[in-house]
Formats: structure tokens, sequence, C-alpha cells
């Protein structure tokens, strides 16, 4: 399942944290009194990458974003913006979800992952 399909903005790239769509938070279970869930993300070379979900608890909507080792990954992949960010979610049988992460460049008009071009 796609959780998050992003063009990285200004923001994104430059900042410890990613902007996070509000429609994405039901991928991610978060404890009643919590307002943030840590979950790992593995990279096309499966690489772990440790995030963490959060929301402000103020306002009329939630407004979530992703850090943890979000600096580390932008600057590992050399991300920028224009570049497209893509999480995905499968479950398994037994509940376990399973995130992966993939970056990727648009060049000539196609969208290449950073992950091809190691």
């Amino acid at each position: 399942m796609e959780v998050m399909n992003k063009i990285l903005s200004e923001s994104d790239v430059n900042n410890d944290r990613l902007e996070f769509p509000a429609r994405s938070l039901s991928a991610f279970p978060m404890p009643d009194g919590q307002n943030s869930v840590q979950f790992v993300a593995f990279d096309m070379q499966e690489q772990q990458w440790r995030f963490e979900v959060s929301i402000h608890n103020e306002g009329r909507y939630p407004k979530p974003w992703l850090n943890g080792e979000w600096h580390d990954y932008v600057h590992q992949k050399g991300l920028k913006k224009g570049d497209k960010l893509t999480l995905t979610m499968d479950e398994e049988e037994n509940g376990e979800r399973i995130y992966r992460i993939r970056a990727e460049r648009k060049h000539y008009g196609f969208w290449y992952s950073f992950d091809d071009q190691l």
C-alpha cells in the first residue's frame, strides 16, 4: 500500500523534518494519548532508516511530520527540492508492518531511483 508519494519542498530537504500528508496517518497506529510513533523503513538497498511520525495536538487539524533519521536520509541520498519520495507499507500475515522508502529524481522526463544509481 502506498502511504505517501510527495514531491519534496525546499523546507523538506533543508529542515530536519518532512511535512507529511495527514491522510497518510492511518498507516501509523498511534497509541492513545501519544502524538508520535517510531518506525523503521528499508530503502531499496535494504538499509534501515529509523523515523518518527509526529502530530501537533493543537489546532483544528493534525499537522504531521516525519523526523528521526530524516536529515541523514536527505544527506546520504543527496535529495533536493523537486525530488520525489515514496513511502509504502505492507502488512504481513502476523500483523507486522514493513515500510519501504524510495527517493527519485526526474531526468529528461523520467523518474529514476537514487538507489539504482549506486
